[in-house]
């Protein structure tokens, strides 16, 4: 995810609650008692959660030496960088050597340029304005830059009822949609993606805040892009939330509910790799199909087609890591 923060010390107090209730990350000011008296939100600032030539520096960048500062103050903290021109190069520069880069912005345009700057973008955006309109417009851009993942087609080859174990749901702070779920998978190179409860359904109602994810030894992908073991995921989490077409957006973890239920094995093939994904064997948990179809796990049989995401294997504490792995 990328970091949104907001500049009001030269704003009013309209700017700052927009920005509070906008879910700004932090709000950089000249104190931060009267922030705090707003509402929870970090404050950057001489007497702020994060202290300015400290926590945070700020280099304006007008030349080479510019560019050496910000780089250098980013082996070890934020840096918000301004740039005299607002040049993109100085940007492009600095993103392609350091992941601690903060752009200052002065309205949605500039913010989603910075953080696609390079396809990689800036870590985030310092949004300096006084005109509340903005932070709601660039906060939507920001909320809208999450990556695409590359989905391809699994055929089902086999489907095991398991013994008792235990399941995860995963029920997050937004409602989802048809087609919409979570990548879970059984190795850290398959993922499937498992539609949220949004269908109707004889014995049980609706739920579409929730996905009944998988075993508990399952990985689950966070909005960080690193993954989770579902045993692992607590309220406040952030989880990505997949759409049939590659899309993501991201969601806040509300509660967890861990409950002993049947399982169900199901493995698929890939181009030649298998895998496989343990589930809860019940009629209201669904894979994900062509063209968002919703396949329930009751009613899988081999040579079905469902969704997921494959990448190099290996985690090492839910971090991607080159290294010799085999997982079956």
């Amino acid at each position: 995810m990328k970091t949104f923060w907001v500049d009001v010390r030269c704003a009013g107090k309209e700017c700052a609650t927009t920005a509070i209730e906008q879910g700004a990350d932090a709000l950089v000011a000249i104190e931060a008692a009267p922030l705090h008296a707003l509402g929870r939100v970090n404050v950057i600032a001489p007497d702020g959660d994060l202290v300015l030539g400290t926590d945070v520096h700020e280099v304006c960048i007008d030349g080479k030496e510019g560019e050496e500062d910000a780089l250098r103050f980013a082996e070890k903290t934020p840096v918000i960088v301004t740039t005299t021109d607002w040049s993109v190069i100085p940007l492009e520069n600095l993103v392609s050597q350091s992941d601690r880069i903060i752009a200052a912005v002065r309205n949605a345009d500039e913010a989603e340029m910075a953080l696609t700057v390079l396809e990689r973008g800036t870590a985030g955006i310092c949004l300096e304005t006084d005109d509340p309109a903005e932070i709601i417009a660039t906060a939507a851009r920001v909320r809208a830059i999450t990556p695409d993942y590359d989905l391809v087609p699994f055929t089902v080859t086999a489907i095991s009822p398991g013994i008792m174990g235990d399941r995860v749901c995963v029920d997050t702070c937004s409602l989802l949609h048809d087609g919409e779920g979570m990548l879970i998978g059984n190795t850290s190179s398959a993922f499937l993606l498992v539609q949220a409860e949004t269908l109707e359904n004889p014995y049980v109602a609706p739920r579409p805040f929730r996905v009944n994810a998988g075993a508990v030894h399952a990985y689950v992908m966070m909005a960080d892009g690193k993954t989770k073991y579902l045993s692992e995921v607590v309220a406040g989490d952030r989880v990505l939330v997949v759409r049939a077409d590659g899309s993501t957006t991201v969601a806040m973890v509300g509660r967890v509910k861990t409950e002993r239920r049947p399982l169900v094995l199901v493995e698929v093939e890939q181009d030649g790799m298998h895998s496989s994904l343990v589930l809860q064997n019940a009629e209201t948990v669904r894979l994900v199909g062509p063209n968002a179809t919703a396949v329930s796990v009751a009613a899988l049989k081999p040579g079905d087609i469902i969704l997921g995401h494959r990448q190099q294997g290996g985690r090492h504490f839910g971090v991607a890591v080159e290294e010799t792995i085999r997982e079956t």
